[in-house]
């Protein structure tokens, strides 16, 4: 998860790394995924000439207490990276042919049509929409020439109408849905590999959602059930049931607690061997049972004194007796805005941990972080190095410098320092197990030796062409640290990257 460079991109891809497909099945799916693509742009074209001409762009029904309206996104992205994943290939699987140096092209369409009825006092909605998607040429994870198309959203719903006081909120079918700050629950679909899009990342909405949420005053409450949209050969078949207590205030400050329990998956759990010598045992539906709470919250502490500052965090802590887990992650923030300043910068600190596996006990203590928002202002640990590791058994510092020459135009600098929290335990999944002399002798090992495990750098450039369409371009570099050489026992290559895409959104 976090193949995504872009703030811009409304996705994350998810996934491991799995094997090239068969020629001819290959050949197929990239046909039906491609054609299904171009159908999808030619009639939403001409829908988008009709809505365009109407008063209301997407407008296309407004009687008797009934609207409907049309919805179209778009994006097209160009990537080029260099020592892709620190040219890990070339020690782990030399006779593959991996190109460390891919450069690919991808795009998506999301046409979609919602609407919503006045039932006096009460309103029904509901919403539809399909992704078409796919890559031109090999990408980071050596599967391109390939697409698909899936149903993204498809649900209905019965709310109270905006003057109401209490309110609810039922909705059920696939949606988009995000609790807290997206630390677990934020990304319901997946991207890339056979369905293509891999950075673009287009799908977020949950296969199947059943929300219902009740409102007073500034508080909310939210029960949840929740299916994600995986690849169909990694699918982990896991069910969240769970809800959120949330308080939001003014200047975009608010406090809450996610909790939710996994009613059953498939998903294995890798565990260090003992003292960390020896190759990762798999803890077969390691997720099944587990339970978690997430608390967050954001602030003002200083209210009219320091206007322009802000603090944040967020702490989750994961359980599972079945299997004897105790997890933890968190991260803590605080930014400024110089908003008296020529170009309004913004600068932010953040530090973010989640716990591995310790190899001297026979417990698991490895941080599962299920569905998390992958972005870079979100919840990734790096750029570069978040196409290697997810949120579990890493740690990072990151900061951001954020200016805004113009009103159409926003540059961000990142920068973070990422290190592990347990040596000689599975950082990813358990992949990059190795030999490592230890007392003279060779032994087997997962995880790394050293804890600093690179440095990462990301300069972005946004620009707002129009309401409606955004260009976004940028470039990282990742510095490899003694941690991500003691994998392959020598200096590994800088990784860098680029890439610039356009998204349309009506």
């Amino acid at each position: 998860m976090g193949a995504r460079d872009s703030d811009i991109d409304p996705g994350a891809a998810q996934g491991q790394v799995r094997p090239q497909r068969l020629k001819t099945r290959q050949r197929k799916w990239r046909i039906l995924g491609w054609a299904g693509t171009a159908a999808l742009v030619s009639a939403s074209l001409l829908a988008s000439e009709r809505a365009l001409a109407a008063d209301d762009r997407m407008l296309l029904l407004d009687h008797d207490g009934l609207m409907i309206r049309m919805h179209l996104q778009a994006g097209l992205n160009v990537v080029t990276e260099h020592n892709v994943f620190w040219n890990y290939s070339d020690t782990f699987a030399p006779s593959a042919g991996f190109n460390a140096n891919p450069t690919w092209l991808e795009g998506y369409i999301l046409p979609g049509l919602s609407f919503t009825q006045d039932l006096g006092g009460l309103v029904a909605y509901g919403k539809v929409s399909a992704v078409a998607s796919g890559t031109l040429g090999i990408d980071a994870y050596a599967t391109g020439n390939t697409g698909r198309v899936t149903l993204e959203e498809g649900y209905l719903g019965l709310r109270s109408d905006e003057k109401s006081d209490p309110s609810f909120d039922l909705s059920v079918g696939p949606r988009t849905f995000k609790a807290g700050t997206g630390m677990l629950l934020a990304n319901g679909g997946s991207s890339g590999f056979d369905r293509g899009a891999l950075k673009l990342g287009p799908r977020k909405a949950w296969e199947m959602a059943s929300i219902g949420s009740f409102g007073f005053d500034d508080f909310t409450a939210t029960a949840f059930y929740l299916d994600a949209n995986e690849l169909n050969e990694s699918d982990t078949q896991t069910r969240i049931v769970g809800g959120d207590f949330r308080y939001d205030g003014e200047s975009d400050t608010f406090a809450g607690m996610t909790f939710g329990h996994v009613l059953q998956s498939d998903s294995p759990y890798p565990q260090a061997a003992p003292g960390g010598i020896g190759v990762p045992t798999l803890v077969a539906n390691g997720r099944d049972g587990l339970n978690f709470v997430n608390v967050y919250g954001r602030a003002m502490p200083f209210g009219d004194s320091f206007e322009n500052l802000f603090v944040a965090g967020d702490f989750a802590y994961q359980w599972n007796d079945r299997i004897d887990m105790r997890a933890w992650g968190g991260r803590v923030q605080v930014g400024y805005t110089f908003a008296e300043y020529s170009w309004a910068p913004t600068i932010a600190y953040s530090y973010q941990t989640f716990s591995g596996d310790d190899p001297s006990t026979s417990r698991l203590e490895r941080f599962d972080p299920l569905y998390y928002e992958g972005s870079p202002s979100s919840w990734s640990t790096g750029s570069k190095s978040s196409m290697v590791f997810i949120n579990s058994n890493v740690n990072a510092h990151q900061l951001s410098l954020r200016v805004t020459p113009t009103e159409r135009d926003t540059l961000t600098l990142r920068y973070a320092y990422i290190s592990a929290n347990e040596l000689r335990s599975p950082i990813q999944f358990g992949q990059g197990t190795h030999l490592e002399i230890i007392n003279g002798v060779p032994n087997p090992v997962a995880g790394v030796s050293a804890k600093h495990l690179s440095d990462d750098f990301f300069i972005e450039y946004n620009r707002v062409l129009n309401p409606n369409t955004y260009f976004t371009a940028g470039f990282s570099v990742s510095f490899p640290g003694p941690g991500a050489d003691s994998v392959v026992s020598f200096d590994a290559p800088v990784w860098t990257g680029a890439f610039a895409n356009v998204v349309v959104n009506f």
